[in-house]
């Protein structure tokens, strides 16, 4: 299995107030997210990080922005795009 993308689009600026402390206004993570998504080493375990990220953006709101670079950074480094996001382009 190819290795999973982070949620992280680069950005990382957090100054976006949420319920768990300063989120970052590009992917929605804090920066102990940030922390736990660089040690993940099984797809699976990084499928499921990114499953919590888009899932926490989608309550948070406003970050519409987040799908297409996430998208764009995937082809920058040659990955796949996880089946997540790839189900979400039907909808």
């Amino acid at each position: 299995m190819a290795k999973v993308q982070s949620a992280c689009i680069g950005v990382c600026k957090f100054n976006r107030p949420g319920p768990a402390g300063a989120h970052c206004i590009g992917c929605s993570m804090t920066k102990p997210q940030k922390k736990i998504a660089k040690k993940q080493k099984k797809p699976e375990a990084a499928e499921a990080m990114l499953a919590l990220i888009v899932a926490q953006q989608q309550q948070m709101g406003r970050f519409d922005h987040w799908r297409g670079a996430y998208l764009k950074r995937c082809m920058k480094k040659g990955r796949p795009v996880p089946p997540l996001i790839r189900d979400r382009e039907a909808s």
